[in-house]
């Protein structure tokens, strides 16, 4: 029985890894459900014989109340990127700048997936971890082991850490999509999202279903086993029974790297799962470790990623819509479709240069991708593609709402609608008001203010604060029931109590945005000191200048815009700056700071306002005057400006240390 039950198990296993690891099936899928049930039977009638690595454990069935932390004895760091030949090109050369003579490189498929760490000791699996913050993780352990390409057990009694990427295949994304959308749930949006949502289920049985894959890529302790090169780690960890991805190649110049990433970017579509660039690793460990790593990242490799994908659609019509301020913008009506797990509909189109820069027509066949892979953009036209039917691009000249004639400004490239009660610029301005930013009203989205405005109920900012004379009315209202008008009212009541910041950026005064909204309530402290202040005094405070302050003596110079100030005061709206002061502190004082990458521990947002009160500046861009860049994962070009000026980088616990050494 016992011996049975250990051939069993090589059985499975053997069959296990010639299917996911080699892609070369050794017995059928009858015959490896027949072992497996048989496996199950024996391990049932006789539980003393179960053992942790035996394949019947990778069914799941544990559920957890949480995850673990778990500490990475050596730190799991994400890669820098590269995007562009040339950036490449500068990689190498600090490669060689570092006394590296005629490097070679391992160049390996950067799998769109999520990283694991992979624990053994004696050649059995003892903990599977996320990377988290890359010291600290979560232990995934009971999932991981669901995953049929990662060995429960190696063909050596070995202790070894190895790390790789678990990922879904597009076939098993496919169909897994189209259950949820048949159960009536929401698809996701892309193979990672599901991949990193279904090995961080509490179930295991869930993670078991979905048939996640993993490639091993990682070596961390390399000179513990007498291995010199990378592409010797590669080989011994596939020799231990890990699946390493074969779409790899040494290369030993700069022009077989690039042939490498041009041919992988051409069949990229071809693989059976995602990829999103490729990376590139220093083959000489010696090398690597005489290179070190900076707060992020190593610095003898990097990671190439792709051009934003780009899908070809048809641009149906161009339509404008009016903003808040009054400016026009048109935007492409598109035939749907999916550009990188969206599906994209409509594309803003900016103002009348770029569409005449871009040769855009209606009925063109036109290119898109995401820009910064968020933000729908049509790249360009095919003219190649034009069959006579197409129709010119016609600017308007009149507001497509209210009918007035646009104007537009002085050397710039924008139309303006100039009609104080232009309806657009009514609605455009009450979403503005309400918004997150601003007096963060929950419950007044962008529908609800249409249907609002055109029921009547508000026409103004005061309107928002009278909406309880119309609660009898609302409760009429498809979607609102007793208990979602009394949210709304509450909200709207709690929204009095905001720092007058908000409502200064509430108003909408042209060229006055968040930040600038907290400078100013800062330091005048009251929304009435504000109003009085003249043009000359504006434009002495740091970051205003004369646009801002000519923007504001307008505003405030209109009678209506007065009127408005004194009904929302009239309504207990608190016009009194009422959040921290200023801390000075020599650490921040002066100083501008640059965020970039993809952070943690923090919002974005959270690291400003602890920078501002502390008596810093935050900047969008990287240049001599910036002090500090505060870098997350993937921070791209910023990181590397920065780097090359010699500006001082912190992570974010180079932040968190000096933050606590300040407070």
């Amino acid at each position: 029985m016992e011996d049975r039950y250990e051939e069993l198990i090589k059985i499975i296993n053997e069959a296990d890894y010639n299917y996911h690891t080699l892609d070369n099936p050794t017995i059928t899928d009858q015959e490896y459900d027949s072992y497996l049930r048989e496996l199950f039977e024996l391990e049932i009638a006789n539980p003393s014989l179960r053992r942790e690595d035996s394949p019947t454990q990778r069914a799941g069935g544990k559920i957890l109340e949480g995850f673990e932390k778990v500490e990475h004895k050596i730190p799991m760091l994400s890669l820098s990127n590269v995007f562009n030949e040339s950036e490449i090109v500068n990689f190498d050369s600090r490669i060689k700048k570092e006394n590296v003579a005629n490097p070679s490189y391992v160049c390996e498929l950067k799998i769109d997936g999520l990283s694991v760490s992979l624990q053994y000791e004696k050649g059995r699996l003892v903990r599977g971890a996320t990377r988290g913050d890359g010291v600290i993780g979560e232990d995934i352990t009971n999932n991981v082991k669901t995953i049929k390409t990662i060995p429960l057990k190696l063909d050596r009694e070995i202790d070894i850490e190895v790390r790789g990427e678990i990922y879904m295949s597009k076939k098993v994304f496919e169909k897994l999509n189209e259950e949820h959308v048949k159960n009536g749930e929401q698809p996701f949006q892309n193979p990672r999202n599901a991949a990193a949502g279904s090995i961080r289920q509490l179930d295991s049985k869930v993670a078991a279903s979905r048939k996640l894959e993993c490639w091993i890529y990682h070596l961390p302790n390399p000179e513990d086993y007498g291995i010199a090169t990378h592409s010797e780690a590669l080989q011994f960890m596939k020799d231990l029974g890990f699946r390493i991805n074969p779409n790899n190649k040494l290369v030993y110049s700069i022009d077989e790297l690039l042939q490498f990433i041009d041919e992988k970017t051409a069949t990229r579509d071809e693989l059976p799962y995602e990829i999103d660039g490729i990376v590139i690793k220093l083959n000489s460990i010696a090398a690597q470790r005489r290179l070190g790593f900076t707060a992020k990242y190593p610095k003898w490799a990097t990671a190439y990623k792709f051009p934003a994908k780009e899908v070809l659609t048809k641009l149906r019509d161009i339509v404008f819509t009016v903003g808040r301020t009054g400016q026009i913008t048109p935007n492409a009506v598109l035939d749907p479709v999916i550009v990188q797990g969206s599906t994209i509909r409509r594309a803003t189109l900016h103002n009348e240069d770029y569409v005449i820069e871009k040769d855009l027509k209606i009925g063109d066949v036109v290119a898109i991708r995401k820009a910064a892979d968020v933000i729908p953009e049509v790249v360009r036209s095919l003219p190649e593609r034009r069959t006579g039917e197409e129709k010119d691009f016609e600017m308007i000249k009149f507001c497509p709402i209210c009918g007035e004639a646009l104007m537009k400004k002085k050397d710039q490239v924008d139309y303006y609608c100039l009609n104080p009660n232009c309806d657009a610029r009514k609605i455009e301005g009450l979403v503005h008001f309400v918004s997150r930013k601003a007096m963060n009203i929950d419950g007044l989205g962008d529908r609800i203010i249409e249907d609002f405005y055109n029921m009547g109920f508000i026409k103004s900012f005061t309107d928002i604060y009278n909406l309880k004379n119309h609660q009898k009315d609302l409760i009429e209202l498809e979607g609102f029931g007793d208990k979602s008008i009394a949210n709304l009212l509450e909200a709207i009541e709690n929204s009095k109590n905001n720092s007058v910041e908000r409502l200064i950026f509430a108003l909408g005064i042209p060229n006055v945005g968040e930040k600038t909204a907290k400078v100013l309530a800062m330091h005048y402290e009251t929304l009435d000191n504000l109003m009085k202040a003249n043009f000359d005094e504006l434009n002495e405070i740091e970051d205003i200048g004369n646009i801002i302050a000519k923007s504001l003596i307008d505003f405030f110079s209109i009678d209506y815009n007065k009127k408005q100030i004194a009904n929302l005061k009239e309504l207990g709206i608190n016009t009194v700056y009422t959040g921290p002061k200023v801390d000075i502190n020599e650490d921040f004082y002066n100083k501008t700071f640059v965020i970039t990458g993809t952070l943690e521990k923090y919002k974005r947002d959270e690291i400003e306002e602890k920078i501002e009160l502390l008596g810093g500046k935050t900047s969008s861009s990287v240049s001599k005057k910036t002090s500090v860049v505060i870098v997350g994962a993937n921070p791209g070009s910023k990181y590397d400006k920065a780097v090359n000026l010699g500006i001082t980088i912190w992570s974010e616990d180079d932040f968190e240390k000096v933050l606590n050494k300040s407070e």
